[in-house]
């Protein structure tokens, strides 16, 4: 007795996690066939026919294809039992009517589709969801910043398009050469959604591999031999790689034609906008990017961002720009604390397009 009750509880909890037999999941269904048909006879006003499409559609949660035939064989039994016991539906109410077995019948048709397309991805419903949740959280923990030495301010906000989960924006971020330099590349993938989000998850991968084991001049070439060989219909990206020096407060930008970083000077108030030179990502092979040098002074601020954030339909680029500029102004006295995720929701709420903004600081 207790080797069943651990077999059965070991058989459940495989099921659960999808790697088991659905044997539990069939039994129970075909054990509320004979219920509901039993319910039906005695009770046909209440318990109408029809309510045998619901282990129908359970089924088509929870079984394979292969376990769904059974069902649908005894849920067919099962309309013949009650269409001989009630008697022929033009007798009286509830009775078993064609129209009760269209309805049971294209129930079984779009849960064995439904059960069918399951069993081609490999991922049973019950960890479907837990899955894009990893994936989403993958993107996200990619996506983090290393923590900086004091006197160093950096924040990262992200907004993927259309309120959904995923983003084809992504950074990927590392301090090398002992700590002393920060490389941080922000990329924007073509398309939005769920299918720049996974080709986003590839890349930040792969991004985060050649982060730091190669020359900073070497990053973009690579990346983008590395775009060119995975041939998406797809397949283009634009990159802005900095590399920035946390002792001195020298940098240099190399983009793989991104928008712009524009840097504050404090001493000014001016913002400049810092380019390197750079063809997309994806694009022909062979391609060169040369970068752009600059220093952040105590007080001085950087912004990386991607397109989403200063281009619009009703808008170009420029004034983008000029309007996230503006709106950051507003943040100088405060340091900068929180303005990352504010700029998004100020210049770009409503824009069907992922944003990022990247965003370091060099206190006073």
């Amino acid at each position: 007795m207790h080797r069943a009750r651990i077999g059965l509880r070991k058989s459940g909890v495989d099921y659960f996690r999808g790697d088991g037999s659905d044997w539990i999941a069939l039994a129970g269904l075909l054990l509320t066939i004979p219920a509901i048909t039993l319910a039906t006879v005695v009770s046909p006003v209440w318990i109408d026919p029809a309510a045998l499409a619901l282990p129908i559609v359970a089924g088509g949660l929870l079984l394979r294809p292969s376990s769904l035939l059974g069902l649908y064989a005894t849920a067919a039994g099962a309309l013949i039992i009650e269409a001989l016991t009630l008697g022929p539906y033009l007798d009286g109410p509830a009775r078993v009517t064609p129209g009760t077995v269209l309805v049971v019948a294209a129930c079984g048709f779009f849960g064995l589709i439904l059960a069918q397309f399951r069993a081609r991805v490999g991922v049973p419903w019950r960890r479907g969801g837990t899955m894009l949740f990893d994936l989403r959280e993958r993107i996200r923990v990619q996506s983090s910043l290393p923590r900086l030495p004091q006197g160093w301010h950096r924040e990262m906000a992200l907004r993927p398009a259309g309120g959904q989960s995923f983003s084809g924006d992504f950074v990927v971020a590392a301090r090398t050469h002992g700590g002393r330099t920060l490389e941080a590349v922000l990329t924007d993938v073509s398309g939005k959604g769920m299918d720049a989000g996974s080709r986003a998850l590839l890349l930040s991968g792969a991004f985060g591999g050649l982060l730091g084991s190669l020359p900073p001049h070497a990053f973009l070439p690579a990346a983008n031999g590395y775009l060119l060989r995975q041939d998406w219909d797809e397949g283009f990206a634009t990159s802005i790689h900095l590399v920035l020096d946390l002792e001195s407060g020298d940098y240099e930008i190399y983009s793989a034609g991104h928008p712009p970083a524009l840097q504050l000077h404090a001493g000014s108030g001016q913002w400049e906008e810092k380019s390197g030179e750079g063809p997309l990502l994806g694009v022909y092979d062979g391609a060169e990017f040369d970068a752009v040098k600059g220093s952040l002074a105590p007080g001085d601020v950087l912004m990386l961002f991607t397109d989403g954030l200063v281009e619009a339909s009703d808008r170009d680029i420029a004034e983008g720009i000029d309007r996230l500029t503006g709106e950051a102004d507003r943040y100088v006295s405060t340091g900068f604390e929180g303005a990352a995720w504010h700029l998004i929701e100020a210049c770009a709420k409503d824009v069907n397009d992922d944003r990022a903004l990247l965003l370091l600081s060099r206190r006073a």
